[in-house]
Parts: C-alpha cells; structure tokens; sequence
C-alpha cells in the first residue's frame, strides 16, 4: 500500500466545460427538484395538511432511496454522465409543471415519486462528471465551486419566484420553471463529451496503478464510510423537516406561500453561496474534520431558536444556520466519500450508498415532524429535530478520524 505524499493542490483553470459545468449548476438550483420547497406551502394553502404532506415526502423519498445505490453503480459504469442528468431534467419539469395546474392527490402523489427517483440519478451523476473532469486532486475545489453555483442559482431563482408571483401570479413560476430546464440543458450540451475521464469518474485515480475497480464489497470493509452514512442520516434526520415546517406555519399564517417560502429558503441559500465560498479555505486551513465540526454543532442551536420563538424574524438566524450545517456538509461529504474510496473505483456507488442512508434519515423523519406538529405542535418538532443533532455531532465527535481523514491519510491501493 502507497501513503501519498502531501502536496499543495492545483489550481483549476476554468474553460468550457467547466464554465458549462458551473451553469449546470447554476440551473440545476431550479431544475432538478421541481417545486422544491414550494411545495409544502403551496399544498398547504390548498388545504392538505402538515402530517399528510409529511406523509407524500417520506414515501416519495423512500422508493426513490431504493434505486439510489442502483444509480450510483449505474453512473460507475455508464459513458453517458451528461446524459444522466438531463434526461431526469426534462421529466421531473414536466412532473412540477402538471403539479401546478393540477393539485390534487392524483396528480401530487406519482409526481412527487418520480422526481424522487429522478433526483437519485442525478446526485451520482453530477459527482462523476465532476470527478471525470477535474480529477482527485482537484475534487474537493470543483466540488465548493458546484455548491457555490448551485446555491447562487438557488438564490436567483427565489429572488426570481418572489418577484415574477408579485407581478404575474402563478404563471410567472411556470415560465421560470421552463426557463431554467432550458438553461440546464444547454449547459450539459456545451460540456464536451471527451474532456470526462471516466475511469478517473468512477474513483480508479490515474496514478495509483489500479488494475480496475474493486468489488462492492469494498464498501461494507469501509468502516469511516459506513460511520460517515450513519452521521448523515442522523443529522438529516434532525435537520430535513425543520425549513419545510417553517415554510408551512407562516405560509399558513400569512397566506402567501410563494413568497414566504422564497424569502424563508432564499436566507439559506444566500448564506450557503458564503459557506461554498469558504469552504476550500476552511478545509486547507483547518482540516476536514473541522469543517464537519463547524456544520454539525450549527443544528442543536438552529433547532432551539426555531422552537423558541415564534415571530418571524426567527426564520434570519434560523436559515442562516441551516446554510452554515446543510452548506457545508454539503461540500465536504462528497469530499470525504471521494477519500474513503480513492483508488476503488466505487466512488459513484459508494456516494449513492451515503446518500441513500442520509436520505433514509430525511425521509423518515418527514412522518414522525408532521404526526408531532399534528400533536404537539410546530415548536416541539423543531426541539425535537435539534435534540436528534447532538446524537450526530457526539458520533462524530467519537469517530471523527476514520470519518474525515486528510488528504495525506488517504491509502490507495488496498
């Protein structure tokens, strides 16, 4: 076994196809979860209520978990990454957009499974095609600049949503909705096909000599994998229902669900684009551990606020600790499933398994927040979410080395 030796990562030099690569990004913000947080309000101004609403995300999030590693080895495999993500583009816009027009069970239930199913493709996908075209070293790099794009186009969207109701009502986010799957279409187009390694896409590094990817059973030997897949779905546990409930109580109460959800996500996502921002620094500067530290203590005190207070206001430094702890992880758990796996050539499955366990967590916990809003009320389920995230941050805090190794631990060659 070879113990690379520490080196100052490159810099990446933008060209085409990672400035297409960046308005990917940009676009997917819109285009690859349909309604997205817009759902939960809009249905619940239509009458369905919050245990019913948990009820369509739990089950739509578990069968899509259950074709989520089937992807990750699909993508592992597959020369058809562009392909990956603008199919399931076109589909889940089409699911939204038939939402929209028509609210009713019928309708809601088979869109909001499908786009489950869809999204469980692109999440591998997009880590792959990131993978192919800037290679290990460069990884954890591209990865910020992807959430900082993704979060950017996040905010633009929101602004975009809050603005285009105010003046045309619900048809402004039919057009928006088209506009930004054009866009995302556009930008896998102009990635050029030859510039995506694909062995390098699937976790095989160019310079560890491995004959060929190892067998899947080198992610149950993967004890910081497993525990990293256990710390997620804890904390998605505490952390997944928390803006969606937000969302519905003062939708409800102020009865503009449109624009209060864009105002609630939008404060997240504007401080998600500072958490990409920083994150490369961080990671150089203090270790990846730290930074999972950083994210994972932002919950605890996120949930406390949250079911503290009940005037508006709190929705400021509530979503802002969401786009601290969501932000973060979100850049630093690909990265640390790219160095558990380096050499494997399972880093697309292996991330999906990661994903789909995180994604066991979130969903779940849909059901359990909506039955105690429904009992107890909304303050409780935050208190609730929040007391779940200590369990995160103290298993992480106990496993801390094998979950967030550095660069210099990495072993290839197993």
């Amino acid at each position: 076994m070879t113990i690379l030796a520490a080196k100052a990562p490159p810099r990446l030099v933008m060209d085409r196809s990672l400035a297409a690569l960046a308005a990917l990004n940009f676009f997917l913000a819109d285009a690859r979860d349909g309604l997205g947080p817009f759902l939960d309000a809009f249905l619940a101004t239509n009458g369905w209520s919050p245990l019913t609403l948990g009820w369509i995300a739990t089950t739509g999030g578990l069968i899509g978990l259950l074709v989520t590693p089937l992807c990750g080895a699909f993508v592992d495999g597959s020369t058809w990454k562009r392909a990956l993500v603008g199919g399931p583009v076109i589909l889940v816009t089409a699911f939204a957009l038939v939402t929209l027009l028509f609210p009713n069970e019928a309708i809601v239930w088979p869109g909001q499974i499908g786009t489950a199913v869809l999204g469980a493709m692109v999440g591998p996908a997009l880590a792959g095609l990131t993978l192919g075209l800037v290679g290990e070293r460069l990884f954890a790099q591209q990865v910020s600049r992807n959430e900082f794009w993704n979060h950017g186009g996040n905010f633009a969207s929101l602004f975009a949503v809050f603005m285009l109701v105010s003046i045309y009502g619900q048809s402004g986010v039919i057009w928006l909705m088209i506009a930004t799957a054009t866009g995302a279409l556009i930008a896998v187009w102009a990635i050029d096909p030859k510039r995506i390694d694909h062995n390098v896409a699937r976790g095989l590094a160019r310079d560890d000599g491995a004959p060929g990817p190892s067998g899947l059973k080198v992610l149950a030997a993967s004890r910081g994998l497993i525990l990293l897949a256990v710390v997620m779905l804890i904390f998605h546990w505490g952390n997944a229902p928390m803006s969606r409930l937000i969302a519905q109580q003062f939708s409800i109460e102020l009865g503009t669900p449109f624009r209060t959800t864009a105002i609630i996500t939008g404060i997240s996502q504007l401080t998600m684009v500072f958490a990409a921002l920083s994150a490369p620094f961080l990671i150089r500067r203090f270790g990846l551990g730290a930074v999972f530290l950083i994210a994972l203590v932002a919950l605890p005190i996120r949930g406390l606020l949250a079911g503290s207070f009940s005037d508006f206001w709190v929705v400021y430094p509530v979503q802002i600790l969401d786009g601290v702890g969501a932000g973060l992880l979100g850049i630093v758990t690909p990265v640390a499933a790219e160095r558990l796996l380096s050499g494997t050539g399972r880093f697309n499955v292996g991330f999906a398994a990661v994903m789909t366990v995180q994604g066991i967590g979130a969903s779940l916990s849909n059901v359990v927040a909506g039955w105690i809003v429904t009992e107890g009320g909304y303050g409780l389920s935050h208190y609730f979410g929040g007391a779940i995230a200590l369990v995160a941050l103290g298993t992480f805090l106990v496993y801390r080395a094998e979950i967030a190794p550095s660069r210099e631990e990495t072993v290839h060659g197993a």
